[in-house]
């Protein structure tokens, strides 16, 4: 990056570590645009220049969480079983954070636990990993070479993985050794997904009626 783009990266990161720790010491909806400008020392409208509102803010995680993901399962071989590219992606994603600064992995530590102190946003960021699985849906039908809309196991499969992984991220925010813990659980969490399913389940053909057609060739 050049200066500019680096000062600009620099701002944004300064709101963003200002505005979760006031979330944090007073609350989310008892903090304020104007609070978390003053502590960055820039305008109000400044702030704008960077996000939306302070909600915006407070989930700018689920971007870098959307850029990781869907990059991670565009660079799996094309010829890569569905499920298992799927798997691998958020596989990338976790240990991707192991290789974050430790004052990344602070950041999203913090986020963790504004959202979890309030349902609102905790709401509104189940609405935003919708979105993204909706875009991993359509990876993974240009994958299979099916139509989302008439074929329902795109969707099924990254529901799978995708619970799968939420379930893995149930580990406690507290603790030194949050992150390994994170990284092990969803481990766990997708070894016992890609073990729950036979394989090749993801590839099976459905029938006229939409029954699912198998066939000699399919895993028993």
């Amino acid at each position: 990056m050049g200066l500019r783009e680096r000062k600009k990266h620099q701002t944004r990161q300064a709101l963003i570590d200002a505005g979760t720790r006031l979330f944090l010491d007073q609350g989310y909806e008892a903090t304020t645009v104007d609070q978390i400008a003053a502590a960055v020392e820039i305008s109000p409208r400044t702030f704008f220049r960077y996000f939306g509102s302070k909600e915006d803010l407070a989930l700018d995680f689920t971007v870098d969480y959307a850029e990781r993901v869907t990059g991670a399962l565009a660079a799996r071989p094309p010829d890569e079983p569905p499920f298992t590219a799927l798997a691998h992606a958020f596989r990338a994603y976790v240990h991707s954070m192991e290789a974050d600064t430790a004052e990344s992995a602070e950041r999203f530590v913090r986020h963790r636990r504004v959202i979890e102190a309030n349902p609102g946003l905790l709401c509104t960021s189940i609405a935003r990993m919708i979105e993204i699985e909706k875009r991993l849906t359509a990876e993974i039908a240009r994958r299979q070479g099916t139509d989302p809309g008439t074929d329902p196991r795109p969707r099924l499969l990254v529901a799978f993985v995708t619970s799968a992984v939420r379930v893995g991220m149930e580990c406690s925010v507290d603790g030194e050794a949050y992150l390994d813990d994170l990284v092990t659980s969803v481990e766990n969490a997708l070894c016992l997904a890609e073990a729950a399913l036979r394989p090749g389940w993801d590839q099976f053909s459905l029938g006229s009626s939409g029954q699912v057609a198998t066939n000699a060739s399919s895993p028993g």
